[in-house]
């Protein structure tokens, strides 16, 4: 039989029997490419379709006829096998090679010594340097299909996994000719290894180490400085620590130290050339060592907690063993009868509003709890988690008392799912991963006596001083309501303990290794059983500590099956957890492939599986953050970019994640962003702001807001005046004033008159009234309606009588009631007579004051504008408070204290808490008095800009 040599390790190349082979079509390259690559027989009608898609079945069928004989008549009939329905490349040893399958056949030879594949032996040297020269250049380099995407997409993925084993095979290369002291052999290998990915910072810092080593310091800074620029040119990120503390050495004209396994014979070079390898590792359940006081305290908190509650918080650095203590903790509890809901913050879900709460409302068998709950609880509830199709649409976000009326409704479902003859529990885990809606949510709960446990974790060093969750814990305690442990590394002691737990350790190596091991690990819980994992799958042969944790990370993944390894890299670039159906699609891979690949990462704990709620599939996270993160920076920048696209496509077309697809834009903008798809990622940034504003997550609509003008939206002037009002709600008011000068200067005039009206108002609460004065004068102009010409009066009138004015005040609100009147415009009306009730009640008019603010009141609440009906509520305190009517006046200021705080405005909450302040001590109540003005002075400390003295902002009473 003929040889037939397949070259696609460059450009394509057949030979038969040593001559080259021309075939007519580039269809029949691509087709004997795709079928060279895979030993299984694909069917006619895939093929067809997966080369012209552009045709109708049986065009396509006949094309695939047409180029199967062109094909045959070029290779020879004898090596294609084609039934009616099947095609597949016929093998036959010794007469078929072809490059990629030799590539492959090389690596597994050197992945067979009994070591880790990530590692190197003497015997590894043949097959490694055979197998990166067979890589001339890129997969199929030069060669394309214009018609075909789904063949575009299988031989980009195809190019990058080869360019990611290639990029393996030089850096173990460079390890071994390092260790056998061949430095000027190893460079030409590293300087390779670099090109496949310019951005990859290991190779950065082997190339660094290599001229170092070999006395060339110039070309190592040099090196250096070249990282620098690429990483700020295309990431915009700079260099890691450890390329940073490198380069110090080296420009302190030291030589960076040499590991051991480049000093010369390691013990990696001294093993057997062969040895048998274990079979696969399996999860180890290791005990809770180290540990015993802290689980008995938070034991002992949640046993004597009562109705009020109680908050109990675990703190720690990564890896410290939090979650496994809270764990280890639930499982005891349930065992005496608690009811547990428990949810996880993501560091990718940071934008997502109020997300762990949604994923713990959604948690499986929560349905019958929720059903007890009245119409209205639910109605609220289903804003974050869909519970029933028949249940009314939810009032609006602006209604009054509505968020009052939202967070009440959620701690109600959490109290209804936890409930029981123990106290209940909520678990939050890495809560410093929480958004600032989701904080918002948590304060509520843990301030309002309930009975109710709430369990919460967080990493030390992301929770600075000051932080909320910490002034939140601290209150907590002062109440007797919170308690918190700080968790610290495991002693010697315990590590031995943990080593004895080992299988393959328990006999008398284990306490050998204890020491070593706490040594290496700095006893930090996480580190120790990766470390132990690593030793025990390799048995006795293995038990020398890998040279570093990312080592250790790279071999738990090293020999898992192409399709596993794949479907890892997908969930690594989705992020924490996933799930199956968008890891499939996005992976490339089929239905079957995708479950088997799951199935072996869970068998080895990689990953492991999360149950959905009632009725749904369940999810899937990885065993460690840590784990994730290795991955993802193990994979080519090229492939992340084409996954974050996959990705953003699936959740974008509801076809996959965790949420319904309105909740999930941020996530799907900054997948597409990642995928370096700005125009998308930007219209889904500005998606995720308008949605977070909805849900009165301010900080979030924010930075979404902010992060879709980078990327270039086109609605630049819209953007730039929402910009502008939450800056302005949140007291920033010089950033307010930038953002809606931005606006003015693109937009048309009618919202260019909109915005000039904004600007006055932010000139009026910094007390700058001439500037407002000026911005309202331009704004008149370019007004259309009467309507909004009233709405600009009244607003005018407010300033006349900030600055003093209250004649010039009086004029502009008769005038602007009597245009609202003429224009039956009723937010205009209510604006009139809360200026025209202001102005009475400054003459001592209090009757008058309270029948235009009381007017103002109706028409707010009819309107559902917090803005309005916070305003009217507040004068109207101060009228009440002026006739004598203090209790009552209280009670006002406190609706209009939850409108303000609903909102965001933090400036008007901030008088809101001074006026309740002054009501407090005039009839005695010192210590509601202090609370309010704490809070009152910590507020206005925040509003304005740092550096502008602006004294005004802090004699706001009315508005």
């Amino acid at each position: 039989m003929p040889r037939l040599t397949i070259s696609l390790l460059g450009p394509p190349r057949i030979e038969r029997d040593g001559a080259a082979v021309e075939v007519d079509t580039r269809k029949a390259v691509a087709l004997l490419a795709y079928v060279a690559l895979s030993e299984r027989p694909h069917g006619r009608d895939a093929l067809a379709g997966f080369l012209w898609p552009d045709y109708d079945a049986e065009h396509a069928r006949a094309a695939l006829r047409r180029t199967l004989s062109a094909l045959r008549k070029g290779i020879g009939e004898e090596w294609i096998e084609g039934g009616r329905e099947r095609i597949v490349l016929r093998r036959e040893a010794g007469v078929l090679w072809i490059d990629v399958d030799e590539f492959h056949a090389q690596l597994r030879e050197a992945a067979g010594h009994g070591h880790p594949a990530t590692e190197v032996c003497e015997a590894c040297l043949t097959p490694l340097t055979a197998a990166v020269a067979l890589f001339g250049s890129d997969f199929l380099s030069g060669f394309a299909l214009r018609d075909s995407a789904d063949f575009d997409d299988w031989q980009f993925l195809q190019a990058d996994e080869l360019r990611a084993e290639l990029g393996s095979a030089l850096e173990r290369l460079v390890r071994l000719h390092c260790a056998r002291g061949e430095l000027d052999t190893a460079l030409p290998h590293a300087r390779r290894w670099l090109a496949l990915d310019p951005l990859h910072e290991p190779a950065h810092r082997r190339l660094i180490e290599l001229y170092a080593w070999s006395g060339r310091r110039a070309a190592a800074l040099r090196q250096y400085r070249d990282c620098v620029r690429l990483l700020d040119r295309e990431l915009g990120v700079s260099p890691l620590a450890e390329t940073t503390a490198l380069w110090e050495v080296i420009n302190d004209t030291r030589t960076p130290e040499r590991p051991q396994e480049l000093a010369g014979a390691s013990a990696l070079t001294q093993r057997p050339a062969q040895v048998a390898r274990a079979g696969r590792p399996t999860p180890v359940a290791y005990p809770l060592v180290g540990r015993e006081t802290e689980l008995a305290t938070v034991l002992g908190a949640w046993r004597g907690s009562d109705a009020r509650g109680h908050l109990a918080v675990l703190e720690g650095e990564a890896g410290i063993g939090k979650t496994r203590l809270a764990e280890d903790f639930l499982a005891a509890a349930r065992a005496e009868g608690a009811t547990v809901l428990g949810a996880r913050c993501y560091e990718g879900e940071a934008g997502l509003a109020y997300s762990p709460f949604a994923d713990a409302l959604a948690e499986p068998g929560g349905g019958e709890p929720l059903a007890q709950l009245p119409e209205t609880v639910l109605v609220e509830v289903a804003r974050l988690s869909p519970l029933r199709r028949d249940l009314p649409p939810a009032p609006p976000l602006d209604s009054p008392g509505a968020r009052t009326r939202f967070f009440e409704a959620l701690s109600r479902a959490i109290l209804a799912l936890t409930g029981g003859e123990r106290p209940g529990i909520l678990f939050l885990d890495d809560l410093h991963w929480a958004d600032a809606a989701s904080l918002d949510l948590l304060t509520y709960l843990a301030r309002r006596p309930r009975p109710l446990f709430t369990l919460v974790t967080w990493r030390s060093e992301q929770v600075p001083v000051g932080h909320v969750l910490r002034r939140l814990a601290a209150d907590a305690r002062r109440a007797g309501r919170g308690s918190a442990l700080a968790l610290e590394r495991l002693s010697l002691e315990a590590v031995a303990e943990l080593a004895a737990s080992a299988p393959g350790l328990a006999d008398g190596s284990a306490g050998e290794l204890a020491g070593v091991l706490h040594a290496e690990t700095e006893g930090l819980p996480f580190f120790v059983t990766e470390y132990l994992d690593a030793m025990s799958a390799g048995g006795p042969a293995e038990r020398s500590l890998p040279s570093g944790v990312r080592d250790l990370l790279r071999a738990r993944v090293a020999d898992v099956g192409e399709v596993a390894a794949q479907l890892l890299t997908t969930a690594a670039v989705m992020g924490r957890p996933f799930d199956f159906e968008t890891a499939h699609t996005a992976s490339g891979r089929s239905e079957e492939e995708a479950v088997s690949g799951l199935e072996e990462l869970t068998a080895r704990g990689l990953v492991r599986e999360l149950a959905g709620p009632d009725g749904a599939p369940p999810s899937f996270d990885f065993s460690h953050e840590k784990l994730r993160a290795q991955v993802y920076e193990d994979t080519s920048l090229v492939r992340r970019r084409l996954l974050h696209g996959r990705v953003a496509d699936a959740y974008a077309a509801g076809t996959g994640g965790r949420r319904p697809r309105e909740t999930a834009s941020s996530l799907v903008a900054e997948h597409y962003r990642l995928a370096g798809r700005e125009a998308d990622a930007a219209e889904h940034f500005a998606r995720a702001g308008h949605h977070a504003r909805g849900l009165y997550a301010n900080a979030e609509a924010l930075a979404h807001f902010q992060s879709a003008l980078a990327l270039g939206h086109p609605a630049v002037a819209a953007l730039h005046e929402a910009l502008g009002d939450l800056q302005t709600l949140g007291g920033d008011y010089g950033a307010a004033l930038a953002s809606y000068e931005k606006a003015a200067a693109q937009a048309d005039p009618r919202t260019a008159a909109a915005v000039e009206h904004k600007l006055a108002g932010v000139h009026d609460r910094r007390g700058e009234w001439e500037r407002a004065e000026s911005h309202y004068e331009a704004a008149l102009g370019g007004l259309a309606s009467d309507g909004e010409r009233a709405r600009l009066l009244a607003d005018r009138s407010l300033t006349a009588h900030h600055g003093g004015r209250d004649g010039r005040a009086r004029e502009l609100a008769h005038e602007a009631l009597g245009l609202a009147d003429a224009a039956g415009d009723a937010r205009a009306l209510a604006q009139a007579h809360n200026m025209l009730g202001v102005l009475a009640s400054s003459e001592r008019d209090l009757k008058g004051a309270r029948t235009h603010l009381e007017r103002s009141i109706a028409l707010g609440e009819q309107l559902g504008d917090a803005t309005v009906h916070a305003a009217a509520l507040n004068n109207l305190s101060l009228a009440l408070r002026a006739g004598g009517e203090t209790e009552a006046a209280i009670d006002v200021a406190e609706q209009a204290l939850e409108l303000c705080a609903r909102q965001g405005d933090r400036h008007r909450e901030a008088a809101l808490h001074n006026n309740l302040a002054d009501l407090h001590h005039e009839i005695g109540r010192s210590e509601a008095a202090m609370a309010h003005l704490k809070e009152a002075v910590t507020i206005f400390a925040d509003i304005g800009e740092e550096g502008v003295a602006l004294p005004e902002v802090w004699k706001l009473v009315e508005w």
